[in-house]
């Protein structure tokens, strides 16, 4: 497939996640070319700084996102759950399925399962089934009916349980990219509750010698489709 006519959507929990773990995997597709769509189920607001208003936050938030998106000449979507109250239902379901309809990605980019974090276990679900939905003609939605071929699920220190790096993409021409746009959400570089920035900065050091590379990316895929197909050993 042409790299310039990619479609990325990545969806996140909150404004950030995507941002975080899959960030120069989305940079670097930017700058070969590629769309790119963020996806927040929630704005991530309850964790306002201290003495902050978090209507207010939320609102930072959502710039936040937007920013990222506009410095990958991409595009950010923030749905208007609650952080923290994310519901695992089908209204949900539904509005993803119909972005993706929309958005028509050649790749979606989630969360993986057994988090820590309620709002990132659901929006695994979420996304999983949404999917699904996406792709058959019987449910009659605004958009006509769409699969994405490709379903990754990024790294994140909070959705660590069992997770094993299984993809490795090299994303060392978009780590200079991603780091200036990360920037721009308060969070990755004001947060004293975890280093953000250190954190995924390292991470991705740490993964490109793993790859034998300057910087990479880790994902893992849906466990039906683990398969080597070859002619022979």
């Amino acid at each position: 497939m042409d790299k310039e006519k990619i479609t990325i959507l990545a969806v996140g929990g909150h404004v950030g996640d995507m941002e975080l773990t899959a960030g120069m995997a989305l940079a670097k597709h930017a700058l070969e070319g590629g769309k790119i769509v963020t996806l927040a189920l929630t704005a991530g607001e309850k964790g306002v700084p201290a003495g902050r208003d978090i209507k207010e936050y939320r609102e930072q938030k959502v710039r936040e996102a937007k920013a990222f998106a506009e410095m990958l000449e991409g595009e950010a979507l923030v749905l208007n759950y609650p952080d923290g109250e994310l519901p695992d239902n089908e209204e949900v379901r539904f509005k993803v399925c119909d972005i993706i309809r929309k958005v028509r990605p050649d790749i979606i980019i989630t969360h993986y399962k057994s988090s820590m974090h309620k709002d990132h276990n659901n929006t695994h679900k979420i996304v999983n089934d949404a999917r699904f939905y996406a792709s058959l003609p019987g449910f009659e939605r605004e958009a006509s009916p769409f699969f994405a071929g490709r379903l990754y699920y990024a790294e994140n220190w909070e959705d660590g349980v069992s997770f094993r790096p299984y993809l490795y993409v090299d994303t060392t021409e978009g780590y200079e990219l991603w780091k200036e746009a990360v920037s721009t959400h308060w969070f990755v570089t004001g947060s004293t509750s975890f280093p953000y920035l250190e954190y995924y900065d390292h991470l991705s050091r740490i993964r490109g010698i793993e790859a034998r590379k300057g910087r990479a990316e880790c994902f893992m895929i849906p466990e039906e489709s683990y398969r080597v197909i070859k002619e022979g050993l």
